[in-house]
């Protein structure tokens, strides 16, 4: 079995830090820039602007130690397992954001709405989000 994840791209974003980043993609997260690796644009030829996305990253900054958290950084909560949780600290640090795409570019760029991750994150993979 190869359990080997390969990066397809990266994010540019004007999140430089982890506290610079919204909890959610819906609170005010800002647009960002997918840029896809060369070797994968063939990949995303069919993505239209206004299409709904999911996007996996590896949040390559997370403490990947976190098993028990306070649920959105609430510290008058009671602790919780991190499975329970969206946050990004956690042993497998996959992140999931539904965005939206505002445009493509022919160089692998695709600029999206709502996106909370911090800037350099890999990207793992894009899926179209079904609903």
């Amino acid at each position: 079995m190869d359990a080997t994840i390969k990066y397809i791209g990266k994010i540019n974003s004007v999140l430089k830090t982890i506290e610079d980043c919204p909890l959610q993609g819906n609170e005010n997260a800002p647009e960002a820039d997918v840029i896809i690796y060369p070797e994968f644009i063939e990949g995303i030829k069919d993505i239209k602007p206004g299409t709904e996305i999911l996007l996996l990253t590896w949040l390559h900054a997370a403490d990947r130690s976190v098993i028990k958290c306070y649920p959105r950084n609430n510290i008058d909560a009671p602790v919780v397992g991190v499975f329970s949780t969206r946050s990004p600290s956690r042993p497998n640090p996959i992140g999931i954001h539904p965005v939206t795409v505002i445009s493509m570019s022919a160089n692998g760029a695709i600029k999206v709405a709502g996106l909370e991750a911090l800037d350099q994150t890999p990207v793992i993979d894009i899926k179209p989000l079904l609903r």
